[in-house]
C-alpha cells in the first residue's frame, strides 16, 4: 500500500476542499516552450522624402531681346527688359517638376494681372556674349510679353533684402523680426531708385498766365505773350509753336523762336498747327487744312517756303516723329504710322485705349525716344476712377504707357490725381505732364516711368524738352 502510495504522489498532486470533494488538478510543472521568431512579413521601404527647398536669390538675364529678372527669397519679383519700365511681380506658388534638377515657379504682373512664369532647369548654361558657366538654365513666359530664354546664378549679394535680413539672428531679437516681416507685407514693389536719368537742360512751357517761357539753365525768357503745341528742337535753341490770329477764326501762324539771335520768326500762315520737329532737327512736321482734310505736310529745317504734302488723307491729330522717316498721326479710329517710303501701318485706338479711356481728338500720343514700341498716352477715362478728381466737364484726364507688339497697357499717372499733355525727356526715363491742382490751376509735374519720384517741376503746364 504504501509503495503506491508514493508513486501515486509522483504522478499526481490533487487539491480538495475541506469536505474532501476534488477542486483542480495540476501536471506538474514543465520548462516554458520557446516560441520560435515569427518571419516579419516584406515590408516596402518608405519613399525618399521630396525636398521642398528651391533655388532663391537668383539673377536670371538673357539676350535677343536683352532682359534680367530677379528671384528672390519669395518667388519672382521683378523683370527688367532694354528701354521698358521694369515689370514688378507678385510671387505665386513653386513647384518641383523634378526634385533637384527642375522648378517652375508661378507670379503675377502686378500692372497688367497677366501670369508669368519661371522654370529653372539645373544645368549648365552658357552665355555667349559674357561667355560664362551658369548653373541654370532659365525660361520666362509672360502671357503678354512671350517666352524670353536666358541663363541664371545665384547671387545673394545682390539682393540688398537678404543682407539685412541676415544681419541679425531672429533668435537674438524675435521681436525685431517680426516687425520686418510686417513691412515685408507692406511693400508692394521691389523698384530700385532710379538715379541715372538727366534733368533736362532746356524746357518750354506756359506759365500761370499763359506766356510762353523758354528755359536753358538758369536762364529764363519770356517767348511770346501766348502760344500752344510747342516743340523744342533736340539741342534746345529753336523754339515752334503756334499762334491764333483770330479770335473767332482759324487763322493760326507757326512761330519760330531763336534763342541765338532772341527772336521770333513767322514761318506759315493760315489754318495750320502741331509743328514737330523731326529727330534730327532737318524737318519739320505740321498740319494744313487743305482739301476740307487736315493734311500732313513737312518742309526742310530754313526753308518753310518748300513745304509739300507728305501724306494726302484726313488725319485729325499729329503727334510727331517715330523715326527720321515716320510720322504719327491719328483720327478718331486710328493710329497712322506714315512714311513716304511704304504704306502707312495702322493700329485701332481701340486696341491701345481698351475699355479704360475714350478717344478724343485732343489726345496726345508720344514715342518713346528710344523704343518705337513703347507709346505715352494722354487721354480721359471713360469712367473715373472711385475718389479721383475730375474738371468741370466731370471727367478724368491721365496717361498711360502702351507697348503695341505686346499689347501690355499701364496707368502711369496716379489714380488720385488728373494729368494731361504727358510728354517724355530725352533719355526717355521721366515723364513730365500737366497736373490739376485742388485751386483749379495747372502745375507741371515730373514723374519717373516706373511710376516713382512723382514731384513738381518748372512752370505752370504744357512743358516740352529739348536738351
Amino acid at each position: 500500500m504504501r509503495i503506491f502510495f508514493l508513486a501515486s504522489a509522483f504522478a499526481l498532486f490533487q487539491l480538495t476542499a475541506p469536505d474532501g470533494a476534488i477542486l483542480a488538478q495540476a501536471p506538474a510543472q514543465q520548462p516554458a516552450a520557446k516560441t520560435p521568431p515569427k518571419t516579419p512579413d516584406t515590408v516596402p521601404a518608405p519613399a525618399a522624402p521630396v525636398s521642398k527647398h528651391y533655388p532663391i536669390l537668383v539673377i536670371a538675364h538673357g539676350n535677343e531681346p536683352v532682359w534680367s529678372l530677379r528671384l528672390g527669397m519669395k518667388g519672382p519679383e521683378r523683370l527688367d527688359r532694354a528701354n521698358y519700365p521694369p515689370i514688378v511681380l507678385e510671387p505665386g506658388v513653386t513647384s518641383a517638376d523634378d526634385p533637384g534638377k527642375a522648378w517652375t515657379y508661378h507670379a503675377k504682373d502686378t500692372a497688367t494681372g497677366a501670369d508669368v512664369s519661371v522654370k529653372l532647369f539645373r544645368e549648365a548654361c552658357s552665355d555667349a556674349a559674357a561667355e560664362i558657366k551658369y548653373t541654370f538654365r532659365v525660361v520666362v513666359d509672360h502671357a503678354q510679353i512671350g517666352t524670353l530664354d536666358g541663363c541664371g546664378q545665384s547671387m545673394p549679394e545682390q539682393f540688398p533684402e537678404f543682407r539685412k535680413k541676415n544681419q541679425l539672428s531672429p533668435d537674438d531679437n524675435p521681436d525685431a523680426n517680426e516687425k520686418d516681416k510686417d513691412k515685408d507685407k507692406d511693400k508692394k514693389t521691389v523698384l530700385e531708385p532710379i538715379t541715372n536719368f538727366k534733368p533736362p537742360v532746356a524746357i518750354a512751357y506756359l506759365d500761370a498766365a499763359g506766356r510762353v517761357i523758354l528755359s536753358r539753365g538758369a536762364i529764363k525768357r519770356t517767348v511770346a505773350a501766348s502760344g500752344t503745341e510747342m516743340s523744342l528742337s533736340h539741342d534746345g535753341k529753336k523754339l515752334l509753336y503756334t499762334r491764333s490770329d483770330s479770335k473767332s477764326g482759324p487763322e493760326r501762324t507757326i512761330v519760330l523762336y531763336d534763342w541765338d539771335s532772341g527772336r521770333a520768326k513767322d514761318l506759315l500762315h493760315g489754318n495750320v498747327r502741331q509743328a514737330f520737329w523731326s529727330p534730327n532737327d532737318a524737318r519739320v512736321a505740321f498740319l494744313n487744312f487743305q482739301d476740307q482734310k487736315w493734311q500732313v505736310w513737312t518742309f526742310p529745317a530754313g526753308a518753310p517756303e518748300k513745304a509739300a504734302v507728305f501724306y494726302p488723307e484726313n488725319v485729325l491729330a499729329l503727334h510727331g516723329w517715330a523715326s527720321a522717316a515716320t510720322i504719327l498721326a491719328t483720327d478718331l479710329q486710328k493710329a497712322y504710322w506714315i512714311s513716304e517710303d511704304k504704306p502707312a501701318q495702322t493700329v485701332a485706338l481701340k486696341e491701345i485705349y481698351g475699355e479704360t479711356f475714350q478717344a478724343t481728338s485732343i489726345d496726345t500720343l508720344r514715342v518713346h525716344p528710344l523704343n518705337p514700341d513703347l507709346l505715352l498716352i494722354s487721354a480721359y477715362y471713360t469712367n473715373a476712377p472711385a475718389g479721383a478728381p475730375v474738371d468741370s466737364m466731370g471727367l478724368n484726364a491721365s496717361f498711360f504707357l502702351y507697348e503695341i507688339r505686346a499689347k501690355r497697357r499701364v496707368v502711369l499717372c496716379p489714380t488720385d490725381t488728373w494729368g494731361r499733355s504727358a510728354e517724355w525727356s530725352r533719355d526717355g526715363l521721366q515723364v513730365f505732364f500737366s497736373r490739376l491742382v485742388p485751386a483749379k490751376a495747372f502745375q507741371n509735374t515730373r514723374i519717373f516711368w516706373d511710376g516713382t519720384g512723382l514731384r513738381r517741376y518748372e512752370g505752370a503746364s504744357d512743358l516740352t524738352v529739348g536738351q
